[in-house]
């Protein structure tokens, strides 16, 4: 037979199934019905209930068992992952280890030297090589490097040299050799072989780029030594303060000594702003450190740590005194509302050693010529920042107190003895 004459004897029979059903249903739910005294809508609401309720508790049935299933997959997921976060929290840690390092210090290039030692002249021989990657210290991505060579602790009669200067280069070939001549073997192991390279500059302090050392108690001078060492920074310069420069004039006839205070380069941050408000404040001292005259003063330059001022002040020191007094040159922070904070300060004078003493004996050898100098700020002294005369007037305003005091405690005292008279 075909399909064709199949399809309606096929849907004949559901039909009548499903009509049998419906008259089942029908009549069974006429039977409650009157055994119960319920209508027959009543009936088949609840049969729906409850078919429902059937329906509901296999559906729960059946998602618990699969829910078991999916558990046990998910606990081997779970597993596979804390592993997995335990290599990541190793690895974690392995990174703070390396975060708790000290930070690589800052690449300053590096510097090729040979060192010989000649043991029958007693000579030490020092070839500056070359240089490369030198840091650029000009705003045109350049440096006019040099380098100073000496031997630290410093000793009579043993010079220091310097290259000449390479102009606009990072990468200087010098191919010098210097002789630091008369000096015995034995004097070399507590000797320190020093490499200062600087940036050149025209009108203002060479700028120090970085240095090496070298202790000669660590080398075997029997060998000819020829090796690139890495630039290192300066320690000191986290003390550093910063320079001045100025000029000193002595006219003898008259008796008149001319100081130009001139400009301060980066000069130490003093305010929170990050910035400072300096001026600079000259005083003339005898032998025993009082003040001569009266103290100068330059203009204030706010918000500013590489002022200019270009000001001049006159001392009338005498001729035959020149060796005897100082000149104390301060650089303060202005603070309106309290006092002055000393960033650092200079003293000059013939008792007064390196370029401080250096300074003040050219201008007294030269006369009538001003002879400038760059000068580093050293670390002021305790109450540098109160002058003389607010320290007078504050011990003034002591003593007023005490006297005052005591005077009050005198009337006290008559006052009782009239009352009880």
């Amino acid at each position: 037979m075909d399909s064709s004459q199949q399809s309606p004897k096929m849907r004949w029979k559901r039909e009548n199934f499903i009509n049998k059903i419906e008259k089942e249903v029908e009549n069974d739910a006429e039977v409650v019905a009157e055994k119960t005294g319920m209508q027959p809508w009543m009936v088949l609401s609840l049969f729906a209930v409850v078919l429902l309720v059937i329906i509901g508790l296999l559906g729960f049935c059946i998602w618990r068992f699969f829910a078991k299933k999916r558990g046990k997959k998910d606990t081997t997921k779970k597993d596979i992952d804390e592993q997995g976060l335990v290599e990541g929290e190793e690895e974690i840690d392995i990174n703070e280890e390396d975060q708790t390092k000290p930070p690589e210090k800052e690449y300053l290039g590096k510097l090729q030297y040979e060192l010989k030692y000649d043991f029958n002249t007693q000579t030490l021989s020092v070839t500056v090589c070359q240089a490369m990657e030198l840091p650029a210290m000009d705003m045109g991505g350049v440096s006019d490097p040099y380098v100073k060579i000496f031997l630290m602790p410093e000793t009579k009669g043993i010079k220091k040299f310097e290259t000449k200067v390479h102009r606009k280069t990072l990468n200087p070939f010098f191919n010098e050799t210097f002789q630091f001549k008369n000096l015995p073997y034995a004097d070399t192991f507590d000797k320190t072989l020093m490499f200062t390279i600087f940036d050149y500059d025209r009108f203002s302090k060479h700028d120090r780029i970085g240095e090496i050392k070298i202790p000669l108690s660590m080398v075997d001078l029997a060998q000819t030594i020829n090796e690139w060492k890495d630039v290192e920074g300066n320690k000191d310069d986290e003390q550093y303060l910063g320079d001045i420069c100025f000029s000193l004039r002595y006219v003898p006839t008259s008796g008149k000594l001319t100081i130009g205070i001139l400009e301060c380069k980066k000069l130490k941050k003093m305010d929170i702003t990050g910035a400072s408000d300096p001026y600079v404040k000259i005083k003339l001292l005898d032998s025993k450190g009082k003040r001569i005259g009266k103290k100068k003063k330059t203009t204030v330059k706010m918000a500013n740590l590489n002022p200019y001022y270009n000001e001049s002040f006159v001392f009338v020191v005498e001729e035959n005194t020149l060796n005897k007094v100082n000149l104390e040159v301060t650089v303060l922070d202005y603070d309106m509302l309290g006092g002055s904070d000393p960033i650092g300060k200079v003293v000059l004078g013939k008792n007064r050693k390196k370029l401080e003493k250096k300074h003040w004996v050219e201008m007294i050898e030269n006369p009538r010529r001003p002879i400038i100098h760059w000068h580093v700020l050293k670390d002021p002294e305790p109450g540098d920042d109160e002058d003389d005369d607010d320290k007078k007037k504050k011990d003034g305003k002591k003593d007023g107190k005490k006297d005052g005091k005591k005077d009050d405690k005198k009337d006290a005292t008559k006052d009782i003895k009239e009352e009880i008279k």
